[in-house]
């Protein structure tokens, strides 16, 4: 299978969103938001579980299938190890590497599971006091192999 493919390419948009999306759930949160304890998973319990999800993505997607589920760091160094392996996944699919997982069931596991978690970060800003800034996503500029913490600013914010 090629980078070309179609259905590799939709599966590389639904990472650079998802990257999108976390950069701005991210955006401006305090350092202590990290810790919020509201109920279940902390904030940096859950980008530790999303950074597990794409070095599992990745795994599955090189045929060697290992989960792994990492202790969490401090939150600057949390959050470039998830940018970093969404970019590592991400690059891999770039690549013309053959693909050695259905597109359809990465897109219906790790990354919908990351969907999710994106909006738990989301919603629990806003519970713990520092609310993200909305926007238009529809409108919003994601763009293939963007997937890094440093996204453009929003194209029609929420007031």
């Amino acid at each position: 299978m090629s980078s070309a493919d179609p259905a590799r390419q939709l599966l590389r948009h639904a990472v650079a969103a998802l990257a999108y999306r976390t950069a701005r759930a991210l955006d401006g949160a305090p350092d202590h938001f990290a810790g919020f304890a509201a109920v279940g998973r902390t904030p940096i319990q859950i980008l530790a579980h999303m950074g597990d999800l794409f070095d599992w993505a990745l795994s599955i997607s090189l045929g060697d299938e290992e989960w792994h589920a990492a202790q969490p760091r401090a939150w600057a160094e949390e959050k470039a190890r998830f940018f970093g392996a969404v970019k590592g996944f991400d690059d891999f699919l770039a690549s013309d590497a053959p693909l050695k997982a259905p597109i359809d069931r990465l897109m219906q596991g790790p990354v919908a599971d990351a969907l999710t978690h994106v909006g738990q970060l989301a919603m629990l800003r806003r519970l713990s006091g520092s609310p993200a800034i909305g926007e238009n996503f529809f409108i919003a500029d994601v763009a293939i192999g963007r997937v890094g913490a440093d996204q453009p600013a929003a194209v029609q914010p929420f007031d």
